[in-house]
């Protein structure tokens, strides 16, 4: 019986041990790289929009007039964060890979992507508002 159960454990540490082998072998496809980039920066956008709509503050959206620059009510920018959750999190959840945790790489990708829409929201908002008239 203990050489039985010796064997069975072999095979079972030399089956994890290829399959975690062949992990790392497989390359994602690009698009999933994308993708993952794409919901970092839906994620990242959600944010500002959502908060300054349930703190009941007007903000610019591409609803307003005009687009980008014109503030949309509170109730548009609850609606707009929460439709940027909701398409951030779709593209998480069709993209998502079978292993938890989700690689590195995939991780760095949706990092990026939010990045880039921080730093672009970031200087596009300081634009606008230094350049609206202060009350």
């Amino acid at each position: 019986m203990g050489e039985a159960y010796g064997a069975r454990e072999a095979l079972r540490v030399k089956g994890r041990w290829e399959n975690a082998r062949a992990n790392e072998k497989v390359l994602m496809a690009w698009y999933v790289y994308i993708a993952w980039s794409f919901a970092g920066a839906f994620l990242a956008n959600a944010i500002p929009h959502t908060v300054q709509g349930i703190c009941g503050n007007r903000f610019q959206t591409p609803f307003a007039s005009p687009r980008g620059v014109g503030e949309s009510s509170a109730i548009v920018n609850v609606i707009w964060g929460l439709a940027n959750f909701a398409i951030g999190g779709v593209l998480l959840h069709v993209f998502f890979p079978p292993e938890l945790p989700p690689p590195l790489r995939l991780c760095a990708a949706a990092l990026i992507g939010a990045l880039a829409m921080a730093l672009w929201l970031a200087n596009h908002f300081g634009k606008v508002r230094s350049s609206a008239p202060h009350p």
